[in-house]
């Protein structure tokens, strides 16, 4: 089947198990780098993200052109909150399993993590309150946006956007998340120190490594 010949079916022509159709068609329209000319998308899997091939010719800085394709899985976009309390010196995260980190070598696939979750067609600031609230149950202050970061740019499309913000002593102990949608979270508080020490052992989460950096260089536990 050549890329500019889309088969027909369900997320195609017709709504597939979320409604969704036309999935074949992103990115036929983009014209932003003129070294870069789509030339057709393949939808190969759409169960609940979307997998596609999509083929390209592109133009080295040599001017020489070669027919590319990659495969891109969109999952939408996501955040990520640091929660943290000054005076204590301390962090919260969520501790969950996570099967394609335990599928990968991860001994029990539990990971300590920040706060995270997609934003769900909504604005990265009420998502990321959102999924604080249900993944922890704690009261935040105020939310600060630091900075958006692509994590995997050679095959997720996904833009992850990092907040984060002060959170009221509490219940920082036990379980939360949402039972039906098969959360099953334990919460975790960590000294900042430690938990700086327990990157690359007990904390193996990129965007939580990468949250822990920001709050002792240019966070609330650095000297600025």
């Amino acid at each position: 089947m050549s890329p500019e010949t889309p088969a027909s079916g369900p997320g195609i022509d017709s709504p597939d198990a979320r409604g969704r159709i036309a999935l074949h068609t992103t990115g036929l329209d983009l014209i932003r780098n003129p070294r870069v000319r789509i030339l057709g998308v393949e939808l190969l899997a759409n169960d609940w993200y979307v997998l596609r091939k999509t083929t390209f010719e592109y133009e080295a800085t040599d001017g020489t052109r070669s027919v590319q394709s990659r495969e891109t899985y969109d999952r939408g976009d996501g955040a990520a909150i640091l929660l943290y309390n000054l005076e204590r010196r301390t962090v919260l995260l969520v501790r969950q399993f996570r099967f394609p980190a335990y599928v990968n070598g991860h001994d029990s696939g539990y990971l300590d993590e920040v706060p995270a979750g997609l934003l769900d067609e909504d604005e990265a600031s009420v998502a990321i309150r959102r999924e604080a609230s249900e993944e922890t149950g704690v009261e935040l202050g105020e939310v600060e946006a630091i900075f958006d970061l692509f994590m995997s740019p050679g095959s997720v499309t996904e833009r992850i956007h990092y907040f984060a913000a002060p959170y009221l002593v509490g219940a920082t102990s036990g379980f939360a998340g949402i039972a039906h949608e098969g959360e099953d979270i334990e919460l975790i508080e960590y000294d900042i120190d430690d938990a700086i020490a327990a990157i690359g052992s007990a904390i193996v989460d990129g965007k939580t490594a990468l949250l822990l950096y920001w709050a002792i260089t240019r966070g609330p536990f650095s000297n600025r």
